[in-house]
């Protein structure tokens, strides 16, 4: 029997990027915008975050956002996150504290998915080691290396497994040498199986082509992993859920899921835009 009451997605701001980084070949010149999301899992156990979102510091402060954002050897550019697009900002709507998650999984340590934790000193931290080496060497230049300051809360763990009943890691590397994505059993729907960002798009999981930032160039592990994450959702009728598609992320706020709002600066500054 799951341990899961809820499961909310959040989203923690939008980033406008060449559609090429998320397909692989695919979109040159076509710019997507993208939401970041941060997924809150609460269970009988603990609340529990996958990834944890942008620095918002280092996106409002214009030295910092000079240093990591505009610097030429950043090729993705600044993301838009409004100071009520900070996850502590989201979690309160929601009557949680920071020191309220018991522990944090990563999918990966991409400035969008790991910046955050400097909020959320409290928690464990579940990561890949693989992916802590990758961090370290910057191996695509989406790494920022003082957002990877490793505590004692961290736990360094191969292999898949469940870190309660109804939630647990499965590996699908590829976008970057320790990727993980995430399935959550819920008390009363289909489970949820997260991608990250092993599949930004519906588009990576429809037609099974790799995102654009691979590890080591390593596109047969990125398929290898779409394929399985799509083999597993079918063997378990979960969703699959991609990770950036602005279209999915609209389509979960029109269901009963208890999502945040795109704020409406975003949603007016995007209502015309189309994510593929």
């Amino acid at each position: 029997m799951t341990s899961v009451r809820r499961l909310v997605p959040l989203c923690t701001g939008l980033h406008r990027y060449d559609k090429s980084l998320s397909v692989r070949g695919c979109g040159r010149g076509e710019v997507i915008v993208a939401p970041i999301v941060a997924y809150l899992i609460e269970t009988t156990q603990g609340r529990i975050l996958y990834d944890v979102g942008c620095d918002y510091a280092k996106i409002a402060d214009p030295a910092l956002r000079a240093r990591h954002y505009e610097a030429v050897t950043f090729p993705f550019g600044p993301p838009e996150m409004d100071p009520d697009e900070r996850l502590p900002v989201l979690l309160a709507g929601l009557g949680v504290r920071p020191e309220d998650v018991d522990a944090v999984v990563l999918g990966h340590l991409h400035f969008d998915h790991a910046g955050g934790l400097a909020d959320f000193t409290r928690a464990e931290v579940h990561c890949h080691p693989d992916e802590l080496v990758a961090a370290r060497e910057n191996t695509d230049g989406a790494y920022f290396a003082g957002e990877v300051a490793v505590t004692a809360e961290w736990r360094l763990e191969r292999g898949e497994r469940a870190l309660c009943a109804g939630v647990r890691w499965l590996d699908s590397p590829g976008h970057t040498a320790g990727h993980r994505s995430l399935m959550v059993e819920l008390p009363d729907r289909r489970p949820v199986l997260l991608a990250g960002d092993a599949a930004d798009l519906q588009e990576n999981l429809d037609r099974e082509v790799a995102p654009g930032i691979l590890w080591q160039e390593r596109e047969d592990l990125a398929l290898a992993s779409i394929r399985r994450l799509k083999q597993v959702a079918r063997q378990e009728s979960a969703e699959l859920w991609p990770n950036h598609d602005l279209a999915h992320w609209r389509a979960l706020q029109a269901r009963a899921w208890p999502v945040a709002a795109i704020p409406l600066r975003a949603a007016q500054a995007h209502s015309s835009e189309t994510p593929r």
